[in-house]
């Protein structure tokens, strides 16, 4: 009895976000929030249920790195599954982002297909072959 796994998507950019809609939707995941700030993801992180959040690293207001951060800085959503997009590879490489602050990773440009595998493999709906 797993039930429907539910995300938070942040992204300031309206196509990206899109395309992330469309690779959740394709994922058969249910999407709680698809906004364009990092203080939107948070709250929305924040109300609880959360199995993932997909975090833009460059944001206005609060960061995906700073949105994680508080994630993982509270005992209600520190076990929230973050998935960090950037299309910097030093952004996502230095300083431990990745490693510290989220279970993985994609760089931009994506196909909607490859990051509907990511949701999919993180939340453990991976069909078995």
């Amino acid at each position: 009895m797993t039930g429907v796994k539910r995300i938070v998507i942040a992204d300031d950019d309206d196509d990206i976000r899109g395309l992330m809609v469309i690779a959740a939707n394709r994922a058969g995941v249910e999407i709680v929030a698809a906004v364009d700030n990092g203080r939107a993801a948070l709250d929305a992180v924040s109300e609880g249920g959360i199995d993932l959040a997909v975090l833009d690293i460059s944001m206005p207001g609060l960061n995906g790195v700073e949105v994680a951060d508080a994630i993982r800085g509270d005992d209600a959503t520190k076990d929230t599954l973050i998935l960090m997009v950037s299309a910097s590879v030093q952004l996502l490489t230095d300083h431990g982002v990745v490693a510290d602050r989220s279970d993985s990773f994609i760089i931009k440009p994506f196909s909607p297909r490859v990051l509907s595998e990511r949701i999919r493999s993180m939340l453990g709906l991976v069909e078995a072959v």
